[in-house]
Order: C-alpha cells, then structure tokens, then sequence
C-alpha cells in the first residue's frame, strides 16, 4: 500500500505478541492488518481492530493482540495506524455501461445552467468536434434539466436550432428519464405531430401538437435505431473506465439495474481478460411493451441468465445474472412529472405571477404494467428463481409493485425471492408496513435526500404534506423496512460519500445556494451505522450475495475498503469529505490512492 503514514511490518516486528490460535500458524494468513478501527457491518460482532486474509477470504475478524496466531513468516502485515476499515461499498443499482460511455462523451457536468449558459455549453460541445459537420450525430450527456435557472425553465428545439450546427443533436437528461432533440434530429427521426406517444414514453408537443423536442422515457428509444452502434472493443473501454471510478470509490460490487446484453458481454470479456475489479450483477431490462406477453418476457430473461449467470460465487469477482428490470413509471421531478401518484399533482390556476396552486387531476402517467401482467410476470420470474427490481418513484407506482409482489407471494410461497422496489422517492404511510410484509427492499439513492432543484422543484406539484414524506429512508428504516442503497450512476456524479452524508444530515452542500440550505422534509435520516450498513450488507442482501459479501466475517470474501477518516465519529458534514486509501476484491488490492 503506497501510502506514506502506514508501514509494512515484518513478522519480527510482532515478537512478543502470544498466539492464542494453536493451528492458525499452521496454515498463515497471507495479509493481516491491525491497529485499526473496523466497522464490520456484522450484528454478531460489529467492530474489531485487526483482520487476516488468507487465499481471498477473511480468517480472523478481531483484537490486535489474537492476530498474531494468524503470522507466518510470508504475511504481510499492515499498520493501519488507527484508520477506518469497512466491507467494500455495494451499489445495488447504476448503469456502469452508460456512465463509462458518459465519461467518454461531451458532458454538461449536471451544472445548473441558465438557457444561455446552456446553449454555450452545447455550442462548445459542437465547436470541439467540428470535423463531424454536417451529418455525424452529437449526444451531450450529463444535462440537469431539472436544476436548469431560473426555477421551471421550459427548454425545447428552438434552443438547439438556434446554434451554428447542421448536425442532429441530443442532449440526455442526466436522470436518464428525458432527451431533448434539435429539429434535425426529429426529422431523420420521423418524429411530427401524427406520432403516437409509444407505450410506457411521452413526446411533448406544443399547441399546435408538433413535437417540442423533448421525449420522455420509450419515446427516446426511437433514436436507438440511428445512433451509431459502440463496437463491443469501445464497450469495453467503456466498461473499463467505469470499474476505475468505481474502485477509486470503494465499491467492490455492483448491480447493473437495466443491463443490456452489451453491457454483460463488455464486462464478461474484462473479467475473462482478468480486469473486472467489482463483483458484476445484472439485471436485464422486461419492457412495457412485454406485458402482452408475461411468459415470452420471462422466458427471455432466463435464457440470458442461462447464457451469461456464471454460477456459485467465488473469491474472484465474476458475473451474475439473477434480477430483472422492470420500469413502473418515470421520475416525479417537475417538469417531467412522470411519476405515478396515488393522489393527483397539484395545478397552477393561476399564472407565473401570481400562482393558485390547487388539487389538480393528472396523477401521471398509468403504470407502465398494469395488475394482471405484472403479477404474471412477476410471478414467472420467481418461479425461475430471478429477483424482480422495479423502478417506481411515485407512490402511486410504489402501491402497485406493492400489490405485484403480494399476488407473487401468493402465488409461489416460500420462494427465497428478494424483491426490490429502486428509488421509492415518496410512498404511501399505509404501504410502509406492506413493503416489510411483502419482504420488498427499497434500493435508495441517498444523495437525493436533500433540498436541491430536483427535489424542491416539485413542492408546489405536491404541496406541503407529501413534501414531508419525500425520499424517506428514515421512515422507512423506522418502521422496520430493510434498505439498501444504490447510486443510480450516471443519473448524479458517482460520490458514494456524499450520498452517505446526505443520508445522515438529509442537506446539501454548505456552499449550496441559500434557497437549498437547511433539511428536506420530515424524516429523521439514518443512523450512521445504518447508512453503512444500507450500502453493505443491505445492498448485499438485495443481491442474494450476503453470505459471501456485505459484512466482514471469518468465512466471507476478503471484500474491504480502508478510508482516510472514521467515518463513525467525525463531523457528518465531513463524511462527504472522505477518501478511499485501498480497496480489496477478495483479498487482491485493487486501488490504492496515490
């Protein structure tokens, strides 16, 4: 470990210290570390000051002074010199292929942008690649539309047309949900005033019903077809540069929620190759546009899992294939509104001015899967032994996903399925004690907890009580509900961290603007040792991968990360501050900070 304040010791170094583990000499450890603070996320034995590993696993969870049986004349010993140790982080839900890809692209770095810094930024963007004129396509990623200045900006073509291109341009809403095309491209897309909204997607369109440029959820998928294809070598590059920002975060494992066959196959062949330096899951994507067919979607999805699922686990990371996508509706964020509510949002009768918010009538779009299909869809993958993940962020779609899992239950008792319901930005008080019932977890993106464009931006849409229940991880882990946590990368830029801090203090930044100081909502937030717990073991559980990973116990995968603080005792403002110093994927070091 090349880190100046943590020295190497020889085995000598130990002289004097008595092994009380008669055989554990016998057989050494390969590497040991002591001296530490040790979080292990295990409610048998939650912290230690000194771990051995041997051939990948962990041999001793403990005191500094019973380690030493575990020395041979081999080990490496680490003197952590009082640094924080803790399992590696498991993200139970991101899209690693389409975060590298981001990384490699155009990025508008999820900046608030007022619609001419906007437009600079894109116009930057064409200028860096002007040899592309007149007809190559440019995808600019990274655009928080939901944060665009002021407050409820409208964006639409004309902001695009009006920039010295010839060249069809899509910009990707960061949240992954929206896509603002220019007019070239919705030409070459066929997109006018007779296209129907697709199933399960939105085309907004002006009063005269021609399409504005921005396209909600499916009605994206209607530029797929005209993108250039990656090639499965950039796929790789791509999944590469994903697994390096991942580990310099500490995360040893990740769920891939809306994994494409290309994304498995990138990350396959770096595992081949002996450079996947996470534990790979994936979850293929059951489309809205399937529930006419339940058995045909299922039957689809295990064969990818029979193709692809490399079996038991092991030491090394490797690929599984046990979840499935589902998306129930869209983002609640304004202006979108897609998500599905159980009570309608609230409408402006007023105007800009002088605004009269009232009950409203629009609930957002119908789930994508309505009760029969779902149910039979679920109800086929648990037979087959897959895990559904459903993505509902309303908690009009969080109830029905809810109802799906009741009539799986019924259907197939006693399966060991671990339903999970991603996001859950707001849900009903009456469904808390459901979703503990129905054993479903809510994979949270704790860096949403907090006032920001995104979740302030919708307080008129739902008016002063919904905005108490907003993102309620808190809420949820009162009443008793299991959590995990999952990034949602490249939805935000990848900081773990940061959404732990969120989690615990539920604010932003303190250089926020002042509009977005103070707390969000009413829930409490989490412990500190249950926000950790929520992005190890609760993301573990999740994942069917608990008795290997999650926690630091004699037994497990050596799955750790060692961090600059303690995370358990400095000022929650700083837990956003810290640094991952190494971090290990079954006992092999994978990073290490410079």
């Amino acid at each position: 470990m090349r880190l100046p304040l943590i020295a190497l010791l020889t085995v000598a170094a130990l002289a004097g210290a008595t092994p009380n583990v008669a055989t554990a000499a016998e057989v050494p450890a390969d590497r040991i570390y002591r001296h530490g603070v040790v979080f292990t996320a295990d409610s048998n034995h939650p912290s230690a000051s000194a771990i051995a590993i041997r051939a990948g696993r962990i041999v001793f969870v403990g005191d500094d002074a019973d380690v030493v049986a575990f020395a041979g004349p081999e080990t490496t010993t680490v003197d952590l010199e009082g640094r924080f140790v803790m399992p590696g982080l498991v993200d139970g839900h991101m899209h690693p292929l389409d975060a590298g890809r981001m990384l490699l692209k155009c990025s508008l770095n999820y900046d608030s942008l007022t619609v001419p810094e906007f437009q600079q930024r894109v116009q930057a963007c064409i200028d860096a690649s002007a040899a592309q004129e007149p007809d190559e396509w440019l995808e600019i990623v990274d655009w928080f539309q939901e944060s665009m200045l002021p407050a409820g900006t409208q964006t639409n073509r004309t902001m695009l047309d009006a920039l010295k291109t010839k060249r069809p341009v899509l910009i990707r809403s960061s949240f992954g949900h929206t896509t603002l095309a220019n007019t070239r491209a919705l030409a070459l897309a066929k997109l006018t005033a007779t296209t129907p909204d697709p199933a399960g997607g939105k085309i907004w369109r002006d009063a005269n019903g021609e399409p504005t440029g921005l396209l909600e959820d499916a009605a994206q998928d209607v530029f797929d077809e005209l993108l250039p294809a990656p090639t499965p070598a950039a796929d790789q590059t791509a999944a590469a540069a994903a697994l390096d920002a991942m580990r310099a975060q500490g995360i040893t494992s990740f769920l891939d929620a809306d994994a494409s066959v290309g994304s498995i196959v990138a990350f396959t062949a770096l595992q081949k190759g002996g450079r996947l330096t996470a534990r790979g899951h994936f979850a293929p994507l059951i489309e809205p546009a399937d529930a006419a067919h339940p058995d045909a979607a299922v039957a689809r999805v295990s064969a990818l899992v029979t193709q692809y699922d490399q079996g038991a686990a092991g030491v090394a990371p490797g690929i599984t294939v046990r979840n499935a996508k589902l998306y129930m509706d869209g983002v609640i964020s304004a202006p979108a509104l897609t998500g599905n509510m159980a009570e309608p949002y609230r409408m402006n009768v007023g105007s800009a001015d002088e605004p009269n918010w009232v009950a409203g009538t629009d609930h957002g779009p119908a789930v994508y899967f309505p009760a029969a299909p779902l149910a039979a869809i679920l109800t086929g993958l648990a037979r087959a032994g897959i895990d559904p993940h459903l993505h509902c962020d309303g908690d009009g779609a969080v109830h029905a996903a809810i109802d799906g899992f009741e009539a799986m239950r019924e259907a197939v008792p006693g399966a060991d399925i671990r339903p999970a319901i991603a996001h859950a930005e707001i849900v009903l008080r009456a469904d808390y004690p459901r979703l503990k019932a129905v054993g479903a977890i809510p994979v949270l993106s704790f860096q949403w907890g907090k006032p920001a464009g995104d979740t302030l931006g919708v307080r008129n849409y739902f008016g002063p009580e919904r905005m108490k229940l907003i993102e309620p991880a808190g809420f949820l882990a009162d009443a008793g509900v299991r959590i995990a946590f999952g990034s949602d990368w490249p939805v935000d830029k990848l900081d773990e961290w940061f959404a732990i801090k969120v989690a615990v203090t539920r604010t932003n930044t303190p250089d926020s603007p002042p509009e977005y100081h103070g707390r969000l909502g009413a829930d409490p937030g989490l412990s500190r040792e249950a926000a950790l717990r929520a992005a190890t073991m609760g993301s573990a559980y999740q994942l069917h991968a608990d008795q290997l990973i999650g926690s630091l116990a004699p037994g497990k995968a050596a799955d750790l990360i060692v961090l600059d603080r303690n995370v358990l005792t400095v000022p929650a403002e700083d837990i956003a501050k810290t640094r991952v110093l190494e971090t290990v994927v079954g006992g092999k070091i994978v990073y290490t900070a410079d």
